[in-house]
């Protein structure tokens, strides 16, 4: 199995413990979506990816409905996606993403956190050369066959595909999303969900009092209502 697969192992254990989180996190998403490309999902595509995600983390339909028409009125204000640099203790590079209606507060709340726990929040490009942008995809394995789907969506994009309890999983460059899902489509394989990763190239292995520096961080960055993921090169742990 290649990096893709040890990543989404890794972070299986790293999920949205709070539901309530998942489904901010989702209705930030709805409302970027629409407004870059409309309420429709026949006709955008990236609220179609976003509709299947809401789906595959039990968000009620009424949910996803009345998001979409709170993000259809103009009085609605746009969210913003910011990406935060940095590194914690131990060498450890950050990434933060976050979608904020306010930058001010975000920045200033995300700066906190690196100061109190012993971290360094960085400028623009000083960690990001050291993650991979990819792209994800699970799709309904059901009737399918892995070997082959990798063979076909090569020519899309795809860099690795495997599989598991969940489904069959594609994973290509960030750029590739759109050739992905509309062959996917096309082909009318069902769609799960969709989204995308930061891929570390290289990880680094701690000690257990260190990794809990670390983590001391990272849960910091996690709770706060702007941040979307955190991808991180710390190597994950046995008991993870």
């Amino acid at each position: 199995m290649g990096r893709a697969f040890e990543f989404r192992k890794a972070r299986k254990m790293k999920r949205w413990s709070a539901m309530s989180k998942a489904f901010t996190r989702i209705g930030k998403d709805i409302v970027i979506a629409v407004k870059e490309g409309g309420p429709d999902p026949d006709s955008n595509s990236r609220l179609r990816a976003v509709i299947q995600n809401a789906k595959a983390v039990n968000m009620p339909k009424d949910n996803v409905e009345r998001a979409i028409k709170r993000a259809s009125d103009k009085s609605q204000g746009d969210y913003k996606e910011v990406v935060f640099e940095g590194y914690a203790p131990h060498g450890i590079a950050i990434l933060v993403e976050t979608a904020t209606d306010n930058n001010t507060r975000t920045v200033a709340n995300i700066r906190s956190y690196f100061n109190k726990c012993d971290g360094s929040l960085g400028t623009s490009g000083s960690v990001v050369f050291m993650f991979d942008h990819t792209c994800n995809f699970c799709v309904n394995g059901e009737g399918q066959d892995v070997e082959e789907i990798e063979l076909e969506f090569i020519d899309y994009g795809a860099d690795e595909v495997f599989q598991d309890e969940e489904g069959i999983h594609i994973y290509g460059s960030f750029e590739s999303f759109g050739a992905i899902q509309g062959a996917l489509e096309e082909r009318e394989i069902e769609i799960i969900s969709s989204g995308f990763d930061r891929i570390p190239q290289v990880t680094k292995t701690l000690t257990t009092e260190q990794e809990a520096d670390v983590n001391k961080l990272l849960e910091k960055i996690e709770e706060d209502d702007d941040v979307q993921n955190v991808f991180h090169t710390m190597e994950a742990s046995d008991e993870e």
